[in-house]
């Protein structure tokens, strides 16, 4: 929809909202409250392109492989709070995932003029992605200047390169690999892509990651058996997690946690198979962390997939 004579739809006034500025603050949250029920709608409709990058991802990084996010402002943002919370909450290390931020780290809390239109900055960011390594690029408008000139570089080096953008049509999306243009519509503030389209960018980027840590075998279940335990919320959830995969009361969960060195998955593989925390490392191990396919070795019986082949 954006070909240089036309505005993208992220810029496009909405008739809908045309007397916002005349309403209570009641009608006001209504309003756009209206607007963010198309959002999900709109990302369900490029689930399947987003499963095709979650599988991507996932090959490439079992063979030791990179994610680095690249954007501009409220989508930049977004990047940065997905990538940092990786870490504690699914066990990676801090390299695991790098979000690239125009502007740098100072556009985290305050705008830097002009670091959006920088494209030879995104194509010095680009440099730092390998030829294993997938490179998501966030433009709501799908026109960014860093973020092309990141996405340019990136692919040059033979990296995975996908836009996430909020314009179906955007030029940008043809020198990608996988464009996921989410068609929210014009903002209810003329031009504000910190709204709908930042919020199909949180959502794309939630489901992604999480996604791509499930298939990776961070997760057993529906629990989080990597999270990495900074806090006394965090070591109950351990707690908490072994009591709920395994019926076994607090204290018994306590001490297996102890004998396993607060590893939560050599408690839970041994408490489900009897082993001790040596063999249930050992298990793991072996199988890449996954805790099913662990299982499955250890007991002989049919423990279902965890996201992968066991």
């Amino acid at each position: 929809m954006a070909d240089g004579n036309q505005i993208p739809v992220t810029e496009e006034r909405n008739p809908r909202t045309l007397d916002i500025d005349t309403l209570s603050s009641l009608d006001i949250l209504r309003a756009i409250n209206r607007e963010d029920h198309d959002v999900a709608p709109a990302v369900a409709e490029v689930l399947p392109a987003l499963a095709r990058l979650v599988d991507e991802a996932t090959e490439r990084c079992r063979r030791g492989g990179r994610l680095h996010y690249f954007g501009a402002g409220s989508s930049g943002r977004i990047a940065v709070l997905d990538a940092a919370e990786l870490p504690p909450t699914f066990g990676v290390g801090p390299e695991f995932a790098t979000a690239h931020l125009a502007g740098g780290e100072p556009a985290i809390r305050r705008a830097v003029e002009n670091a959006e239109d920088d494209v030879a900055a995104g194509r010095r960011d680009g440099q730092a992605v390998g030829a294993g390594d997938v490179a998501i690029g966030l433009s709501a408008s799908g026109s960014a200047p860093y973020v092309a000139g990141a996405l340019r570089e990136a692919r040059r080096r033979k990296a995975f390169t996908a836009l996430i953008s909020a314009v179906p049509a955007a030029p940008l999306g043809a020198e990608v690999d996988l464009h996921l243009g989410v068609a929210t519509g014009p903002e209810a503030l003329t031009g504000s892509t910190r709204m709908k389209a930042g919020t199909a960018e949180k959502l794309m980027l939630n489901a992604f990651s999480t996604a791509l840590m499930i298939r990776l075998g961070r997760c057993y279940s529906n629990v989080m058996v990597d999270l990495v335990a900074t806090n006394r919320k965090l070591r109950g959830r351990q707690v908490r997690i072994l009591e709920q995969t395994t019926g076994a009361p607090p204290a018994q969960c306590r001490d297996a946690l102890a004998a396993a060195g607060g590893d939560v998955k050599v408690a839970l593989v041994g408490m489900l198979s009897g082993a001790d925390p040596a063999t249930s490392r050992r298990a793991l191990t072996a199988h890449e962390g996954r805790v099913r396919s662990a299982l499955v070795a250890l007991t002989g019986a049919a423990a279902g997939t965890d996201g992968a082949s066991p």
